[in-house]
């Protein structure tokens, strides 16, 4: 990770008000140093931080991701109920799930059209709206 990786990753934290701590600085890096937007699991962040010999362990991974998603750094997106991705693009846009590797990436936006979504339950109000398509690679 290069220093530049570094400090993209501070500022990043510093301008949503998260206290840059070693740990946050090294997730950090990897989510957002060089400027692009990813989906990652707890468990790929994991191996990624410990790919390049960072120590972490896999519970401050989702306490740190669940402390980003906090501070409106990340979008959680569930697939499955269970299977929880993190964007760091947290404008609202679709994502297409790639059943076949079970891996998460954003779908146009600008292709989606929603007209109308059923009205909230009284005493509810709606949150947001995920829209997740699911793909699998065509048999011939």
């Amino acid at each position: 990770m290069t220093q530049m990786h570094q400090q993209n990753g501070t500022r990043w934290l510093e301008q949503a008000g998260v206290r840059p701590t070693r740990q946050r600085v090294t997730l950090a890096s990897l989510l957002v140093g060089d400027g692009q937007h990813r989906h990652v699991t707890a468990e790929s962040l994991f191996e990624a931080a410990k790919g390049q010999g960072d120590a972490v362990s896999l519970a401050t991974v989702y306490n740190t991701l669940r402390a980003f998603c906090d501070a409106g750094l990340l979008q959680e997106v569930t697939v499955d109920g269970s299977k929880s991705y993190f964007d760091t693009n947290t404008h609202d846009h679709p994502h297409f799930y790639w059943e076949d590797d079970a891996r998460l990436t954003d779908a146009p936006a600008d292709q989606l059209v929603i007209s109308q979504v059923p009205d909230a339950p009284d005493g509810a109000e709606i949150a947001s709206v995920d829209v997740v398509i699911r793909l699998r690679r065509k048999s011939n």
